[in-house]
């Protein structure tokens, strides 16, 4: 399936089922969640890294307006959809503001490894106690999946990007297993891991990508 989305590239990566809080400031965003929300409609979220976008995102819902300024700006909940993967990228769009493009949903196979995910559960938690952070997951163990804790284990950025460019969920288990055998021996940049891991889940205010 091929559609048309509005899209807020972001200096971030968004996975299908977070929960995503965002502050709303520019002209150009505002108006598209305000469209967005009027017409019920998701926007898509494309990953910014070092200043490029990339063609991969992924398509979030507006949960709620959590709190709308005098000036303009907002508070925002959404909420991770499905993956995407852009065709056509449509800077300009007559009468509005914002950007768009035309994209396709990539297959995902959510087959899972039982006893892998609890081995990175258990490397996560590992993780998290050395770094003297405690994080919720929001479900059961047994529910959990690649998305629901990568930005738990302390990925870079790109790394997490190479996950979500990833098909299959045993790829991702794969990936987060390799990832956490390497940084739990060594524990470098602790600092720079738990200020990562503790500011998941807050707003945030970050620009928009300047396509000029």
């Amino acid at each position: 399936m091929t559609n048309f989305i509005p899209i807020f590239p972001l200096g971030l990566v968004v996975y299908p089922g977070e929960q995503l809080n965002l502050h709303i400031f520019e002209p150009r965003y505002k108006a598209l969640i305000q469209e967005c929300k009027a017409a019920d409609k998701p926007f898509g979220i494309p990953a910014v890294l070092n200043n490029a976008m990339q063609e991969m995102g992924t398509l979030v819902r507006i949960k709620e307006i959590s709190k709308a300024y005098d000036n303009g700006e907002m508070d925002i909940k959404t909420e991770g959809l499905a993956i995407f993967k852009i065709l056509e990228l449509l800077k300009e769009i007559p009468e509005k503001l914002y950007s768009g493009a035309i994209v396709t949903y990539p297959k995902n196979s959510e087959k899972t490894n039982a006893a892998k995910m609890k081995k990175i559960l258990q490397s996560i938690r590992a993780l998290h106690q050395k770094l003297n952070v405690s994080k919720d997951f929001g479900k059961p163990d047994e529910f959990l999946n690649s998305f629901d804790v990568a930005h738990h284990a302390g990925l870079a950025i790109e790394d997490e990007y190479r996950l979500l460019e990833l098909p299959q969920e045993l790829q991702r288990q794969e990936f987060l297993q390799r990832h956490l055998n390497k940084v739990l021996p060594i524990m470098e940049d602790m600092h720079l891991l738990k200020g990562k891991i503790k500011m998941n889940g807050h707003f945030k205010n970050l620009e928009g990508f300047d396509f000029s």
